[in-house]
């Protein structure tokens, strides 16, 4: 009865926060980024939680129980891409002062039409995104309920998070947020501290379990290879990711988005260890699971009851945290990007903040049906990483310096289209040995193509640069 308290009481407040919320949101701004009046420790503390989510609890505990420490790869590959966007990055994306990752590219290239291809593929993964944080709850609270469908859990959870974001937009998230990662830190310490009294330490595990249980940075079931899979479609994501650029301009500042980010970046490192330990712990305390139950499965053996709940409840908050973050990134960039420019330019934004309002409802039931029908986490984020990232960051990434480049807008559509494309066909085709070959064709078509483009172009396209400069001037601030 007290876990079911426990949780009740967890659900309902994030719910009071996003009904409490919605009294502030007057403007887009203010429901799409806060007011841009985020400080250091609030942008901090959102980032953080943003990206300990279901693949950063579950997922990495599920790596470690299956194949070791080097399961914290995972979130140490974020890592260190959020530490280049730290000191390359983060501050140009900050002074855009736009709403979207997708607007951002419309900036650098001066093509509309770029910005609406992106606005899909973000959408499209992100869905995937989403669903696998779903998939996460579903089975965290299944842990604590075994009695319980684990479909109802996700349907209550997916509810629960919708109307919160929905209600207050970006202020109920950066709030929750910032108290989700506090929950989420108290929850893994205390499973930390259980473990060393339940096992008496790392030599009992090592004598017991598999040698490379405890191989870094590479192992006989993880190679190299593997690495660099990793780093190229899961690192690329915190270089070039729209809901971790949904952070950084909601930061009142730009030194405060770079040192926000800079911040969580160094934190990842031992929490990555700190989740994979918990995973390879899991499989030498409770084996017969299957790995991505973990974590929550391991909580259930070694905590009491209540004391279980409160973790439990922490795993739920790494999930939501994800969750509302990527909805809302996905609700704005289809209605800021994709329906608004169709709408009169004298649309209220009282009518454009429920039509955002609408769409957060519509992607988080598609996201929902999508989860009731998927099974993996790591797999789906995969996934929908590989797509994003063979399509993206490229032509993100190159556009920063596209003027210093010559790049065209031709380039960056084909960029988009044929790397995403590539990466999606490669993955559904069962040719993961190949998907490395995604970036170089990315860069191949958005330099071939901003070639072609010139030349077609002539004077016209000399016009354009100038235009892409002067609305880069006109929107960054």
């Amino acid at each position: 009865m007290i876990n079911t308290a426990i949780i009740a009481a967890y659900l309902l407040g994030m719910l009071a926060v996003g009904l409490l919320s919605s009294g502030r949101i007057k403007t887009l701004a203010g429901f799409y980024v806060g007011d841009r009046a985020g400080g250091t420790w609030l942008i901090t503390g959102s980032l953080m939680a943003t990206i300990v989510g279901g693949s950063s609890t579950l997922g990495i505990a599920g790596l470690g129980f299956s194949k070791g420490l080097v399961g914290a790869w995972w979130m140490l590959v974020a890592a260190i891409g959020l530490l280049i966007l730290s000191f390359c990055l983060s501050e140009k994306v900050r002074s855009y002062g736009v709403y979207t990752l997708p607007e951002i590219l419309q900036i650098q290239y001066g093509s509309d039409l770029a910005k609406t291809i992106s606005s899909m593929l973000i959408s499209l993964a992100w869905i995937g995104v989403i669903a696998a944080q779903i998939i996460a709850a579903g089975k965290i609270l299944s842990s604590l309920w075994s009695f319980v469908d684990p479909q109802a859990t996700m349907l209550t959870v997916g509810a629960v998070f919708m109307i919160y974001t929905a209600l207050g937009g970006q202020y109920s998230i950066l709030k929750t947020d910032f108290f989700q990662f506090i929950i989420i830190l108290a929850g893994i310490s205390i499973c930390l501290v259980s473990i060393f009294m339940a096992t008496g330490g790392v030599s009992a595990m090592a004598a017991a379990l598999p040698p490379d249980h405890f191989s870094f940075p590479v192992s006989p079931v993880f190679t190299f290879r593997d690495l660099l899979v990793f780093c190229l479609f899961v690192g690329s994501v915190f270089i070039v990711g729209p809901d971790i650029y949904s952070r950084l301009l909601c930061a009142r500042t730009p030194e405060i988005a770079r040192r926000a980010s800079l911040a969580v970046a160094c934190m990842m490192v031992p929490l990555a260890f700190a989740i994979a330990f918990i995973g390879v712990s899991a499989r030498f305390l409770v084996p017969d699971i299957p790995a991505e139950n973990a974590f929550p499965a391991l909580v259930m053996h070694l905590l009491p009851c209540g004391l279980n709940a409160l973790v439990i409840a922490a795993l739920l908050a790494a999930v939501m945290s994800s969750a509302d973050t990527c909805l809302l990134t996905s609700g704005t960039i289809v209605v800021n990007d994709v329906i608004r420019p169709f709408l009169p330019e004298d649309t209220p934004e009282k009518t454009l903040i429920s039509l955002s309002r609408a769409a957060v409802l519509v992607i988080g039931t598609l996201a929902v049906i999508i989860a009731l029908r998927m099974q993996e986490i790591i797999g789906s984020l995969l996934f929908a990483y590989t797509v994003y990232s063979g399509g993206l960051v490229v032509p993100v990434l190159f556009g920063f310096y596209s003027d210093r480049l010559r790049l065209h807008p031709l380039g960056a559509v084909t960029a988009i289209a044929f790397g995403g494309g590539m990466s999606a066909w490669l993955t559904l085709a069962g040719h993961d040995n190949l998907l490395l070959l995604s970036f170089p064709v990315s860069a191949a078509f958005l330099f071939t193509g901003s070639m072609v483009g010139r030349m077609i172009g002539g004077s016209a396209g000399m016009h354009e640069d100038s235009g892409r400069s002067a609305s880069r001037k006109r929107r960054m601030h």
